[in-house]
């Protein structure tokens, strides 16, 4: 007999717990900001930056993860410095069938159309004559500095591609150039 007191007991507590249940919205909520976020409205100003306008400026001297920096400006004479002392960060004559298929794939996207794809300045855009004057790399003394330099900066009707290219992309594709350059 107390055996169906206890039962009965058990399931009133039972029924009543449950009955109050909403499966929509539950009861309690541990932590309410991470289920309701605060809006903000897009583009307000904000407490979180220093006059509510700008955004926060990174400490000086810091350098972005993975990046090295470039030392050699964007100028006449940062091309001749670079033509004269920039070095590849690992050597450029023996690279890896993966690299060097990597640095011919990155010529033929970037470089091929204007400069061809055997380096004689004869590429579509030239054929076409949309672009003039592209040199052919036999005709130019080269180095690995200048190249780079020219890659990461442009230099005359060439744009720059450090934005395309990562710094070691860059230097595959200098590799690929003076590959070239030797087979004119």
């Amino acid at each position: 007999m107390k055996n169906i007191f206890k039962f009965i007991a058990l399931a009133g507590v039972s029924t009543l717990a449950t009955s109050c249940f909403n499966k929509e919205k539950p009861n309690y909520q541990l932590f309410p900001n991470m289920y309701e976020s605060v809006a903000y409205e897009t583009y307000s100003e904000s407490d979180a930056f220093n006059n509510g306008k700008e955004g926060q400026l990174p400490a000086k001297g810091s350098v972005p993860r993975g990046f090295d920096p470039y030392e050699y400006e964007d100028s006449t004479e940062g091309l001749a410095a670079a033509k004269a002392n920039l070095k590849a960060p690992f050597d450029l004559k023996n690279l890896s069938d993966a690299d060097v298929a990597k640095a011919k794939e990155l010529y033929t996207i970037y470089c091929a159309l204007c400069h061809g794809d055997s380096g004689d300045g004869k590429g579509t855009l030239v054929k076409k004559e949309k672009f003039l004057g592209v040199p052919n790399y036999a005709e130019r003394e080269l180095t690995e500095g200048g190249i780079y330099h020219v890659i990461t900066y442009g230099l005359n009707s060439m744009g720059s591609h450090k934005n395309q290219l990562s710094q070691h992309e860059r230097w595959l594709v200098t590799a690929y150039v003076l590959k070239l350059k030797s087979e004119l």
